[in-house]
């Protein structure tokens, strides 16, 4: 079982690359038992919208 610091790892990787199948299916496992890394998991999504949504005034 993977664990926290292993899982937090994969979601951060996962914004990057495509994850192995072996992968996903142990980041599922763990994230269906810790209630921390579906925390962790929901920031990165929120966070990784609202960038998309980021205008830098400077450039205006």
């Amino acid at each position: 079982m993977l664990s926290c610091k292993d899982a937090t790892r994969l979601l951060s990787e996962a914004q990057d690359r495509p994850l192995t199948l072996a992968e996903k299916m142990q980041l599922e496992i763990h994230l269906a038992m810790c209630r921390g890394c579906r925390n962790f998991k929901g920031q990165i999504a929120f966070l990784r919208e609202a960038c998309k949504h980021y205008i830098d005034p400077a450039q205006k």
